[in-house]
């Protein structure tokens, strides 16, 4: 006898990724980890195979009075939190339009609120086919659909034809358009939109004959890079035209490194004072009907961090050291694989390398065998630099390229 109701959805019996960092987890309890290479975890843990968390961030949780915990929160989120997010999100850069937020449960919170107030059911939306999967779950959930323009061309290079093409396609088929774009440090390959590939999508979007909502998963900014550097595709969104609506999706949770306490924020940079009210009001509206609202004592945190220079300032230095340290082991496992004749998707910073293989299935059950564990995807393998030793990630791209390159 079946009770529940699939909808439309495919309902995996265990979720993939965490599945397999369970087995993971359980090889490493069964012959410890130095015998273990656990390319799965999309956090960083420090080269013992520990979670890192930034002592700074501590320093602020121990501040906290018990109605810090206990208390709710605005829907929308706390007034220091609010004001945190703004310039957690834009930097030094001070917005050219009306901003506005609301706190979600990490990232996914964002995704999925953007999807449900900004589309309609049955509506496609639009992203890259080198993608997080979770998309499409939470699109298929949302009772819409999901369709991919090609990420790379054949030289590595953003597909900006690719993407116009898709956008006309569904421009005639749609009223608005809900474009996901998952940059810098992308998951799961690592790249980064250039200037230049921010020039011309931006111009794409511009001819869109519909509305167009551009939404940018950000979860990994704090990661990607110079902070100002990363930051500096946001000038150029003054270009888009009055049919689109810019809206962000930033990640506390990783910023922090507090997974668990589940906090982000959408964030809107609308061009009237009208449609950011309107976000606002869906917004809020989305999450009192679906979480209610957010974590109060992760939005103290931030907003404490940020009212305190001193505070954020030593936040900012040790996320620095740990974001130079997943850069030199992402280069690390690029090289590797170079030495092997073996290319990894285009990689720019951030917690993943990916590796186009059409085998990939098949060699990440060898690997797993081997006590190596990396996530098949349809289209390659992706490993998580953040959660393997530099050492690690060197072995584990020998040990894949080895597999890629047999006859």
């Amino acid at each position: 006898m079946i009770f529940a109701k699939e909808n439309g959805r495919t309902i995996p019996a265990e979720d993939k990724v965490f599945a397999l960092s369970g087995r993971a987890k359980a090889a490493i309890a069964k012959y410890g980890k130095e015998e273990v290479i656990n390319g799965t975890v999309g956090a960083m843990l420090d080269d013992d195979g520990k979670l890192v968390v930034l002592s700074s961030v501590m320093e602020a949780i121990r501040t906290l009075a018990p109605e810090d915990y206990a208390e709710y929160a605005p829907i929308t989120g706390t007034p220091d939190f609010k004001a945190a997010i703004k310039e957690a999100v834009f930097g030094d850069y001070e917005p050219k339009g009306y901003v506005n937020m609301c706190a979600t449960p990490g990232g996914t919170g964002s995704i999925t609120s953007v999807i449900a107030n900004y589309s309609e059911p049955g509506d496609t939306i639009l992203t890259h086919d080198w993608c997080w999967a979770n998309y499409g779950n939470i699109c298929r959930q949302q009772g819409r659909n999901m369709e991919t323009f090609r990420f790379f061309d054949e030289e590595g290079r953003f597909d900006i034809p690719s993407l116009t093409e898709k956008i006309r396609e569904l421009s005639a088929r749609q009223s608005s358009i809900v474009l996901l774009i998952n940059t810098p440090a992308h998951n799961p390959t690592g790249y980064s939109l250039s200037d230049e590939d921010w020039k011309k999508m931006i111009d794409v979007i511009n001819q869109a004959s519909c509305q167009v909502i551009l939404f940018l998963d950000i979860a990994y900014i704090d990661y990607a890079g110079d902070e100002k550097e990363v930051r500096s595709f946001l000038p150029m969104l003054e270009d888009l035209g009055g049919h689109v609506l810019t809206v962000f999706g930033y990640s506390a949770s990783k910023t922090l490194t507090a997974y668990g306490m589940r906090l982000g924020a959408i964030v809107c940079l609308a061009k009237t004072e009208e449609i950011s009210d309107e976000f606002r009001r869906v917004s809020e509206f989305f999450a009192r009907s679906t979480w209610s609202n957010c974590n109060r004592s992760a939005q103290t945190v931030m907003g404490k961090i940020y009212k305190d220079p001193e505070l954020l300032a030593k936040v900012n230095a040790e996320r620095a050291g740990y974001r130079d340290m997943l850069l030199a082991r992402g280069k690390a496992f690029e090289a590797a694989l170079r030495e092997e004749g073996v290319a990894c998707v285009p990689f720019v910073a951030g917690f993943f390398v990916t590796i186009e293989t059409p085998r990939a299935a098949e060699i990440c059950k060898r690997l797993e065998e081997q006590n190596i564990f990396t996530l098949a995807l349809a289209r390659g393998i992706r490993a998580s630099v953040a959660s393997m030793s530099m050492e690690k990630c060197v072995k584990a791209a020998k040990a894949i390229a080895a597999m890629i390159n047999e006859k």
